[in-house]
């Protein structure tokens, strides 16, 4: 195979050289994945491979074979004086309202919503 001046050829020639060359390549990359996926299907004897294939062939959804869990929902059992929107269900880390408030010295039984105004928040939600 001679050698090319690349340096020298013209633009436009480059150009279609570059295509020539990506065509050619994907064929063969084609090409050569299919034997490999053949000779990976006779050596699992189709088992194990048809079904990898099968996966990389389908849409590639990051699905979950089995649905969520369904949590029943939690209502805010505290709230921010200063702030109504703020609320708290007692779950997970503290807020930080809540925290900067008890370390100023309130207690956590100042910010809890009684019972009959957390019906009114759930039907606010």
């Amino acid at each position: 195979m001679e050698k090319l001046e690349l340096e020298a050829m013209p633009l436009d020639d480059l150009w279609s050289l570059h295509e020539q060359l990506t065509a050619i390549l994907s064929k063969r990359i084609i090409a050569e994945k299919r034997q490999l996926e053949n000779r990976l299907v006779q050596l699992n004897r189709g088992k194990i491979a048809q079904a990898s294939v099968a996966v990389d062939v389908k849409s590639t959804k990051a699905g979950r074979k089995t649905p969520r869990r369904h949590y029943p929902r939690v209502f805010p059992k505290y709230r921010n004086p200063a702030v109504p929107s703020e609320t708290w269900s007692g779950r997970g880390k503290q807020p930080r309202w809540l925290v900067s408030a008890l370390k100023a010295g309130g207690r956590i039984e100042d910010f809890k919503i009684p019972s009959a105004q957390q019906g009114k928040v759930r039907a606010l939600r």
